[in-house]
């Protein structure tokens, strides 16, 4: 069935297992066919139900964004199969544990830069031609950039920001459209990694974000 649907109606989201991520697949469900792409597969499978009780459909793709050739793979067949994509959303990331930069540890180190900012190097060049100039792309800042205790996350999130300016700028005549939206502080693991004694009743939940930022862009 989801062999004959148009371009148009595709949407990518990386990082789709939970958080934001998850609310954005799930609320974009009902007007697209979702592309779901995350590690953790039983987080992709909750999402598959849920898309599919709101009447809608998603490819499950579980694999890590890190991985060129397996990013390279999942755009081909997704051209191969589409033929292209209307939206790119990308909200995958890793989120090492608060830390003064003189106690980083090395392998949190390198997974941050690997994840937030090596892969975009891959990323938007694969993705840039399935959207083509008509479709849209979809980032999310978190400034933290020099702040006491984020040296992996600040750091290398910043750098992907300032990465997707750039696409942004450059796309700005000719498309595809790249918006960089500001999520407000949301009940998340990423967030309560940072602050796992906060009051999460002062939190926006992740759907009601979705709700709010696809409505900032008339995506929803």
């Amino acid at each position: 069935m989801t062999d004959h649907i148009a371009p148009e109606k595709i949407a990518i989201v990386t990082g789709a297992s939970r958080g934001l991520g998850f609310a954005l697949a799930e609320a974009l469900a009902p007007g697209h066919h979702v592309v779901a792409v995350a590690r953790t597969m039983g987080g992709l499978e909750d999402l598959d139900d849920r898309i599919k009780a709101r009447g809608g459909s998603a490819t499950l793709a579980p694999m890590d964004i890190t991985n060129a050739d397996a990013m390279a793979q999942l755009c081909r067949s997704v051209f191969d199969r589409w033929g292209g994509a209307a939206l790119w959303v990308h909200t995958a990331i890793h989120a090492a544990p608060l830390a003064p930069a003189s106690h980083i540890d090395v392998k949190d180190w390198e997974r941050s830069i690997a994840t937030n900012l090596t892969a975009m190097g891959h990323l938007i060049p694969y993705m840039a031609p399935l959207l083509g100039s008509q479709g849209r792309a979809l980032f999310f800042e978190d400034d933290h950039a020099g702040e006491k205790f984020y040296a992996h996350y600040g750091t290398t999130k910043s750098a992907q920001i300032a990465l997707c300016r750039s696409f942004a700028a450059e796309s700005l005549k000719t498309g595809p459209k790249v918006d960089i939206l500001s999520p407000r502080p949301m009940h998340t693991a990423t967030r309560q990694r940072f602050f796992p004694g906060e009051d999460k009743t002062k939190l926006a939940s992740p759907f009601e974000e979705a709700s709010r930022l696809l409505g900032q862009t008339g995506l929803l």
